[in-house]
């Protein structure tokens, strides 16, 4: 059992890695808002075990002891990789620009890991993790949890169905209410932080997840409020017949990603030739939108639309701690990665581009 303040975690007993399968034994670097609140709290709901963690931060250490008791707390990765008979698997949750530096001393290691979006903070340290990697056959998979999201999974069954025709057009928004920044790494770090490097990879992976490769990138950013971008908007073209959705036309993206907008849009908006998906509004986040929802029947999430007539969607299943549940299968050999990792350096170089456009004004073709 986890207990993160108002919220008490159990592991599910219809959630476990299948009954063939034996709960896994984790270790988290890093142990603040991912490693506790997301990559914690997941393994706690998947019924997995955190027996190690690596966290300087005394508060932090003090958590850790709370929520998993027994587990060792440690201040060295070369004394977390000395104690390789307490895990199966290490969860790297630290800031985004140790990813690769992490990554690396695991993978020469042969230790198994699952890393933390981004894989790194550009497409060089990317393929380096995936080079070291492959060279060491150490297995790896990325935290893409956002295609275990209800609204991602539900509007793939969508498209599955074919109810909303040939699609044309993509636009997701994770947009919200923070004029007064927070103080962390991710706001103030200018080499890892900023929202394209947080958010970003969210937006970017659940678009080509859906429409296939990206051919070019126009991107614009600004940093409003912090030392690091906090304000992002990028246009993706797709290759035709990419990706799940298979249409037939170029697929344009448009993503934004910002921490200063009062009024939020709508969160997912997909068009296409029989009709449009609308999501109006994401998680906890505050939105002007949330009364178009008031009459939304329990087990549906978004409406399909055409003009005034709108029909609500029945949630697809599934949930983030899925991704859990999937790694027993996959380190036992049994089943793919959750998340191929050269998915996640496709995702990086799309990012590079944006970075390149955003500063040059221009268009980059990939």
């Amino acid at each position: 059992m986890v207990d993160h303040g108002d919220t008490t975690v159990t592991a599910d007993a219809d959630g476990v890695a299948p009954a063939d399968y034996a709960p896994l034994r984790l270790a988290i670097i890093g142990y603040g808002g991912a490693g506790r609140e997301i990559h914690g709290r997941l393994a706690a709901e998947a019924g997995h075990t955190v027996t190690a963690v690596l966290t300087r931060d005394s508060g932090r250490r003090n958590q850790a002891a709370g929520d998993w008791p027994g587990a060792r707390l440690l201040g060295d990765l070369a004394e977390l990789i000395e104690l390789r008979s307490r895990y199966d698997l290490v969860v790297v949750a630290s800031p985004t620009a140790l990813h690769a530096e992490h990554a690396a001393a695991l993978a020469r290691a042969g230790v198994p890991f699952v890393l933390d979006k981004p894989i790194g903070v550009d497409v060089h340290e990317a393929r380096a993790v995936v080079a070291e990697a492959g060279a060491t056959g150490t297995p790896f998979t990325v935290f893409h949890n956002r295609r275990w999201d209800p609204e991602q999974r539900t509007l793939a069954a969508l498209l599955g169905r074919g109810q909303l025709g040939e699609v044309h057009t993509f636009e997701r928004r994770w947009e919200r209410w923070r004029p007064v920044p927070r103080k962390r790494w991710k706001e103030n770090d200018t080499a890892g932080g900023g929202l394209l490097l947080d958010l970003g990879p969210h937006l970017v992976d659940s678009a080509t997840q859906l429409f296939g490769r990206v051919t070019s990138v126009w991107a614009q950013t600004r940093a409003l409020t912090t030392p690091t971008e906090d304000d992002v908007f990028l246009v993706l073209a797709h290759e035709p017949g990419g990706g799940s959705a298979a249409s037939p036309h170029a697929v344009v993206s448009r993503l934004w990603a910002g921490s200063v907008v009062g009024a939020p849009g709508p969160r997912t908006r997909v068009l296409g030739t029989g009709g449009a998906y609308l999501v109006t509004t994401f998680e906890q986040d505050a939105s002007p939108l949330e009364r178009f929802d008031d009459d939304a029947p329990a087990g549906t999430h978004g409406w399909l639309t055409r003009g005034r007539d709108r029909e609500p969607v029945p949630v697809a299943p599934g949930g983030h701690a899925d991704f859990y549940r999937s790694l027993a299968p996959w380190l036992a050999g049994d089943a793919p990665a959750p998340v191929d990792p050269a998915d996640a350096v496709r995702t990086t170089e799309v990012l590079d581009a944006a970075r390149t456009s955003a500063r040059e004004g221009r268009q980059i073709s990939l």
